[in-house]
């Protein structure tokens, strides 16, 4: 479990095949910032841009860790198959401060930047979201993009999917790679996992004689 609370950039550095068949994956190397990797150890949890990832080795030394993610992860997931800058956050202690929000690690679906713009100052960010997920996505509720917990301000159902609005205020631009985003990028988006349970109590319908 995680909370969307970013606790380091990372970057990947290599991406290297673990096969030559499509069906086979890939290994990440990252490197972490200097200290991060002190309190790690082989088979933790670190979310990746919000997908949850296992550690194979580490050298806390060279600041750098390796994941193995499978072809499914990557079909299912943006960002994570080449170098480039990811946000860290390593699994939720069952004494640490729940600042954002439940968070599983696991992807729901792939959004699309549809706008990034100053606001005063801070930066609006809209996102396209799959049509299966628009219905989760609600006025105040939480949403989490790229593996940050943040607010939906605003939803608009189009033929495209479901936009949603969110606020980016200076720490969080400056603390993530959410500023790196532009129009036409592609985001991790995972779902309140409350509003999850929330439609399938209200919908589930036990087969007739049960």
């Amino acid at each position: 479990m995680f909370t969307g609370i970013i606790t380091g950039l990372g970057r990947i550095t290599n991406v290297d095949a673990l096969g030559a068949d499509p069906s086979h994956g890939k290994r990440l190397t990252i490197e972490a910032p200097a200290g991060y990797l002190d309190d790690v150890q082989l088979g933790d949890s670190i979310a990746l841009n919000g997908a949850c990832m296992t550690v194979t080795t580490f050298d806390p030394a060279a600041r750098r860790f390796t994941i193995d993610i499978s072809a499914e992860s990557l079909d299912k997931t943006s960002g994570l198959d080449r170098a480039g800058g990811v946000n860290l956050e390593k699994a939720l202690r069952a004494s640490d401060r729940l600042g954002g929000h439940l968070v599983s690690g696991h992807v729901d679906g792939i959004g699309r930047v549809t706008h990034f713009a100053p606001v005063g100052e801070s930066w609006e960010l809209r996102i396209e979201a799959p049509h299966a997920l628009g219905r989760y996505l609600v006025y105040k509720g939480s949403i989490t993009v790229n593996g940050v917990s943040l607010t939906v301000n605003r939803t608009q159902d189009n033929p495209g999917g479901c936009e949603f609005s969110i606020n980016l205020i200076p720490h969080t631009l400056e603390h993530t790679t959410l500023g790196q985003l532009g129009v036409g990028s592609t985001v991790n988006l995972e779902i309140d996992q409350i509003a999850r349970y929330a439609e399938r109590i209200l919908n589930h319908r036990p087969p007739a004689g049960a």
